[in-house]
């Protein structure tokens, strides 16, 4: 971790033996592996922290892609790609058959199928003229 060697390791015990002194030394290794055993749990405890606050990033970040999700309109994104500028549906005429269903559905009508006949046909003529026909 440190790199450090034998030669290192050995200088430091003399060094320890001669300014401890060789009664108190085992009491001052007792200490220093104290405070290396305390750093190295704040170092633990700190990284699981910054863990922690990394994956609740990652989890706003998901949420973030499941809300775009789940407001993106598929019809909406096709109409665009096939026909963006609206010309299309103004030379059809679709528009219009939309905003008159819209208009329709705001006053609360329902769109009704045309009636049936006696005969099976479609019944399209308009009331008055049943009446004259």
């Amino acid at each position: 971790m440190f790199d450090i060697g034998w030669q290192e390791l050995f200088i430091v015990a003399v060094l320890g033996i001669i300014i401890i002194g060789p009664k108190d030394l085992p009491r001052a290794i007792r200490a220093v592996s104290r405070l290396v055993r305390t750093a190295r749990n704040l170092a633990r405890d700190f990284q699981d922290g910054l863990d922690d606050v990394i994956r609740e990033a990652e989890l706003d970040d998901i949420k973030e892609q499941v809300e775009k999700v789940s407001r993106f309109d598929v019809a909406r994104e096709i109409e665009n790609a096939i026909d963006p500028t609206g010309d299309l549906a103004g030379d059809f005429g679709i528009g219009d058959a939309d905003r008159d269903s819209a208009a329709a559905g705001d006053r609360g009508e329902t769109a009704k199928p045309p009636a049936k006949a006696a005969g099976g046909e479609t019944d399209l003529a308009p009331p008055a003229a049943k009446a004259s026909g």
